[in-house]
């Protein structure tokens, strides 16, 4: 690919994340909404939150011991590996020509794709579980579907999520993408910090099992604050709707991050 049109692409795709970072981040927004939080915080019985970040953390914890192979199934890997690797092959096929933004506009549109179905399914399973009357969603049905959304998502830039170091990876992935403001920031630094690791193949220091902690009381505190916010009960449409913009989210970043470990390869 032409230098010029890398570099476009990185600075637009620059451009894209520092929007969505500084989007949760906006300071009077912040500024208003951080005394409603700590007060929820405050009145949330601790028994429940510490009974949700275990119940994350085991769901974590059944999905990467045997949960991938189940997950693989509701998707044709072989299939978003192929259309990967025929992609990347015309895009350095037709890299002295204008044509190849095209080739990267293909590798969007099936990453896209996954983005909008996953955050359906996420919906209609939310809204399922609320009117069977079930007060704290399936988790690990939950947590299979932001690593659907994820794997997929992968998959389209040409990275696999089997080592330990991708495993962290979209366990830091799925933390900023639920935060905001410098904690948002600390975990994209920690992101960006970790790439550099895989890529250097320099033997990043994994420690799975506090990664899976660390995400657990991230997405069980998203959950907890949003729902409270938006009307105590854990049942019905509210389920549905936090549901899908939680899945909505973190594939929003991801497909960021992905896309831009990509163009950097590409770069090399």
């Amino acid at each position: 690919m032409e230098p010029r049109l890398i570099k476009k692409e990185l600075e637009r795709l620059a451009k894209k994340e520092k929007k969505l970072i500084d989007r949760d981040e906006n300071k009077l927004l912040e500024a208003s909404l951080t005394p409603v939080r700590e007060a929820i915080e405050q009145k949330m019985p601790e028994k429940i939150k510490s009974s949700l970040d275990m119940a994350f953390f085991k769901g974590f914890e059944l999905v990467f011991e045997k949960g991938s192979e189940y997950i693989e199934k509701t998707y044709n890997r072989n299939k978003k590996i192929s259309h990967y690797d025929k992609n990347d092959a015309e895009l350095e096929r037709d890299k002295v020509k204008k044509s190849g933004r095209r080739h990267i506009k293909n590798l969007d549109k099936q990453a896209n794709v996954s983005k909008l179905t996953n955050s359906s399914i996420s919906a209609a399973e939310g809204a399922v579980l609320g009117l069977l009357g079930i007060g704290v969603p399936d988790i690990p049905l939950f947590i299979a579907v932001i690593m659907k959304t994820i794997h997929e998502i992968a998959l389209s830039y040409g990275f696999d999520y089997k080592t330990d170091g991708e495993k962290v990876y979209v366990l830091l992935l799925i933390c900023a993408a639920v935060s905001r403001g410098d904690l948002k920031k600390e975990y994209n630094n920690q992101i960006e910090l970790l790439e550099i690791k895989i890529e250097e193949d320099a033997g990043a220091d994994i420690d799975l099992q506090e990664q899976m902690k660390t995400a657990a009381g991230a997405l069980s505190g998203a959950i907890l604050v949003a729902k409270f916010i938006q009307g105590i009960p854990i049942i019905g449409i509210v389920g549905s709707a936090v549901n899908y913009s939680l899945v909505r989210r973190i594939g929003e970043f991801a497909a960021i991050k992905y896309k831009k470990r990509y163009l950097r390869r590409k770069n090399r």
